[in-house]
């Protein structure tokens, strides 16, 4: 018993220790993915941008169609939050997720659940509230839902 509480304790510690350091906001160094900590990995806007002008990663935006279609990441993939029950078609389980939606709670909510249904490489950073870079209007081309083969 003593033995069980010193490591929830010595967990703990790690833990506080992390959300004060701002861990939370730094990508894992290469080797790590999302789920080898079974948490949602945050990243900058900064960051996310970065990997996505290096290419190779799949944006989804969790926000509803309406919220889609006034304004997204170009190339954001259309995947609403409430949707997601199922891993979506088309989008590998080892493909690198960048997940945002409007201020970063859906978006936190979505990369779990993704992480959940086998994901293994979920950041998620936040919202487009805080996006400096450039966005762009329009109805969503497809949803992540029946786009089987997309992003293959």
């Amino acid at each position: 018993m003593k033995k069980r509480i010193s490591a929830l304790l010595a967990a703990a510690a790690a833990l506080c220790t992390a959300c004060g350091s701002g861990a939370a906001e730094k990508a894992p160094s290469s080797g790590q993915n999302a789920s080898s900590a079974s948490a949602v990995i945050r990243i900058t806007a900064e960051e996310a941008k970065r990997r996505m002008d290096a290419g190779g990663v799949i944006v989804l935006d969790v926000r509803t169609e309406a919220e889609y279609a006034e304004a997204h990441i170009p190339g954001a993939r259309l995947l609403p939050n409430e949707t997601i029950a199922e891993a979506p078609a088309g989008i590998p389980k080892d493909a690198q997720l960048l997940v945002y939606c409007r201020s970063g709670r859906r978006s936190a909510e979505a990369a779990r659940k993704l992480l959940a249904l086998g994901y293994e490489h979920v950041y998620d950073f936040g919202g487009i509230i805080d996006w400096p870079f450039e966005t762009e209007s329009g109805a969503p081309q497809n949803t992540g839902k029946s786009s089987e083969g997309a992003g293959s």
